[in-house]
């Protein structure tokens, strides 16, 4: 039986992480643009954000393997579950949490770096002349990584050298104190671990706190499209506006624009190039409408359409999904703060939850059957992944209030998608302490696990005495509750990061309200202002898309006047 339900969990998972392959692939195909392509970069970016996805999604199997060593109804272990067969599971889970953790180190830290320096070292015209071969550029890119190849030794060194905290505080439970004592391989990692997840909060800070406030607002008061008939007016009548003040000045030279003034010059020089903005926004929104479009295209735009209505209501719950978050954050925040055993001496940690939080009831009850708390969580992961992204591309990648690169559908370089990539896998790392830690906390350190509070020597289930049994906590000095509750393998990850280097710990707390109040501030300015269409922004990607088309177009020219050449050539050697 114990086989069965442990194969049937990582079944589960398996085919999360398959799903989780669609939804990264589905993201990199969407915002790549199709122009400059490359399969490597593709690649990378789609095993990096699996990864990262796959790591935060393990947290439930970790809950469901632990919790099915004990039976929530008595309060005592099940008969199969010796503490050896206990230990084999916590074993297992470990060498996973270390393979995906040093898995996405190492895909954040160098494969992304040297695939975006290997990308930038192409050049077209350097391999057709054969100066630049794949070897050349493999090392060059290489020469590039070394650096973070040396942050990486250093980050090493400095966890292997950096002393941890010394708790001597008596509130500390024997739980907590383990958790210091590692050897070397475990602090370094336990260091790296806490040093990509503060740089990963910083971004979680400010592209997710958006993200979240801004996609339900999107959907409930979206923007007005291209396809709007006010907008479709307007368009029209500033083209006919333009077109008939462009025969004006025409008339006024009789063809000859040297007669005209110099401000009558630029302001037809100015005339035309409006209407080829007027000219590409009419051509947008005709496209909008279905005009020109293949089957698919127009069947696809009547069925948005004819889905809009469920588009509000999608956002009016995710909308409320968030709050519900917002909520769960702030009351574990305020939590931590007043009931935190050793504040800022031990990084906040909780040891009991003493403040209702609703997700994380949600949660603890969903896991009595298995796998309803999966899909919630992965809805939650999900719902915060899209909303980092949402962020993403709304504030762009910047460096202080410079704009390097707009994160857009479609029309996203390679370069900004490897960046992208990053942030993103920075982001979900930062998320893999916030859902444990704060949105869900006792779900993911016990999940359902309960024990028999009974005095030591007295029946060890309470099958008569149901008001006894009480949830697992790290507070509990009980001996039954030592012997039968089981913490998950995330929860002593993240405690010993926080308990082992109470800086971490107390960046990891403060930034949630920095985060809170991003959020409400956000979520109050979208309310208030009105979206509107942005212009500018549409008129580039007009641009770019009209571009693409004249490159295609010249492309086919091109091929079809190499074929008539051919054709002409092989004609004259046949008649030769």
């Amino acid at each position: 039986m114990a086989l069965l339900q442990t194969s049937l969990i990582w079944a589960v998972y398996a085919i999360v992480v398959a799903v989780l392959v669609m939804v990264a692939s589905v993201f990199i195909y969407t915002y790549q643009t199709p122009r400059d392509r490359s399969s490597v970069v593709t690649f990378t970016c789609i095993v990096a954000i699996t990864s990262l996805l796959a790591t935060v999604l393990l947290l439930p199997v970790d809950v469901a393997l632990t919790s099915s060593t004990t039976s929530s109804k008595l309060g005592q272990r099940k008969p199969w579950a010796t503490q050896d067969e206990v230990d084999k599971i916590v074993s297992l889970l470990t060498a996973v949490y270390y393979l995906l953790y040093s898995l996405d180190a190492f895909l954040c830290l160098l494969a992304i770096p040297f695939v975006y320096f290997w990308y930038e070292e192409y050049d077209e015209v350097a391999v057709e002349s054969g100066e630049q071969s794949a070897a050349k550029r493999l090392w060059t890119a290489f020469k590039y990584t070394i650096s973070f190849i040396a942050i990486v030794v250093v980050l090493f060194i400095v966890g292997f050298l950096v002393p941890v905290a010394n708790i001597k505080d008596s509130k500390v439970s024997d739980y907590l104190r383990k958790l210091l004592a590692e050897n070397r391989g475990e602090r370094v990692l336990t260091f790296t671990l806490g040093l990509l997840i503060t740089m990963g909060l910083f971004l979680y800070i400010l592209y997710t706190s958006t993200g979240l406030a801004v996609l339900p607002m999107r959907m409930i008061r979206a923007a007005p499209s291209v396809s709007d008939m006010t907008w479709k007016a307007s368009t029209s009548a500033q083209l006919e506006s333009n077109r008939e003040r462009q025969r004006q000045l025409e008339g006024r030279c009789r063809g000859d624009p040297g007669l005209l003034s110099s401000k009558e010059r630029r302001e037809l020089d100015t005339l035309v190039r409006d209407e080829r903005t007027l000219i590409r926004r009419q051509r947008l929104a005709e496209e909008a409408d279905g005009e020109g479009q293949s089957r698919f295209m127009r069947a696809w735009l009547k069925t948005t359409a004819f889905f809009r209505p469920l588009k509000l209501l999608g956002g009016i719950a995710i909308l409320l999904i968030t709050l519900m978050i917002w909520i769960s954050m702030l009351l574990t925040a305020i939590d931590k703060a007043k009931n935190s055993i050793c504040k800022q001496r031990c990084g906040y940690i909780l040891s009991g939850i003493g403040v209702f939080n609703p997700i994380n009831w949600i949660f603890v009850q969903s896991a009595k059957v298995f796998p309803i708390d999966y899909a919630v969580l992965t809805v939650v992961v999900l719902l915060l992944f899209g909303s980092s992204v949402v962020g993403i591309s709304t504030i762009g990648i910047r460096f202080l209030w410079i704009r390097i690169f707009r994160v857009r559908k479609g029309h996203t370089s390679p370069q900004a998608l490897l960046l992208t990539t990053a942030m993103l896998m920075l982001t979900i790392l930062a998320l893999d302490y916030s859902i444990p830690m704060l949105v869900a906390p006792q779900y993911a350190t016990f999940g359902p696990q309960t024990f028999c509070d009974r005095p030591q020597g007295q029946q060890s289930d309470c099958l008569t005495n149901k008001h006894l049994i009480k949830p697992c906590s790290e507070l509990t000095d009980n001996t039954a509750a030592k012997r039968v509750c089981t913490p998950s393998v995330t929860s002593m990850f993240l405690n010993r990061v926080t308990i082992s280097y109470p800086f971490f710990g107390t960046v990891f707390f403060w930034s949630q309200f920095i985060f809170l109040v991003i959020y409400l501030l956000v979520l109050v300015t979208s309310f208030i202002r009105h979206p509107k269409l942005d212009e500018r922004l549409l008129d580039q990607e007009a641009e770019e898309a009209e571009e693409e088309r004249l490159l295609t177009s010249s492309a086919r020219g091109v091929g079809d006047t190499y074929q008539s050449v051919g054709g002409r050539n092989n004609f004259s050697t046949r008649a030769g």
